[in-house]
């Protein structure tokens, strides 16, 4: 079961780069990206987990080296177990932001609308 779920949640792996601040327009991260298998949402397969953010903020996960970025909203907590670790991506996310199979990337985290 432990090895299922260390697959199933691989993390999105984000060193903080800024500390986090009230106004959601500066709010900013870096670090790096992997993926988990996502909590369900109705309204969008782009969700991502992160321990602090109010469920239904939506963010900008930015690969630093590739230039590409999708936009996901907060509908779980976590990621647990590595305090270096600040938000998982589901798999859809992580396949179109292109880190599927690389696993880990350097990423740019921004709050571009709070709930």
């Amino acid at each position: 079961m432990k090895e299922l779920l260390k697959k199933a949640v691989l993390g999105l792996t984000l060193v903080l780069g800024a500390a986090p601040v009230a106004d959601a327009a500066s709010y900013r991260q870096h670090g790096q990206a992997v993926y988990y298998g996502g909590r369900y949402d109705r309204a969008t397969r782009m969700t991502a987990a992160h321990r602090t953010l109010p469920f239904g903020t939506w963010v900008r996960v930015t690969h630093r080296t590739t230039g590409r970025s999708v936009v996901v909203k907060i509908n779980d907590r976590g990621p647990f177990g590595n305090s270096r670790r600040v938000i998982d991506l589901s798999r859809t996310a992580a396949a179109r932001l292109g880190i599927t199979h690389q696993g880990v990337a350097p990423v740019t985290v921004t709050v571009i609308r709070r709930r």
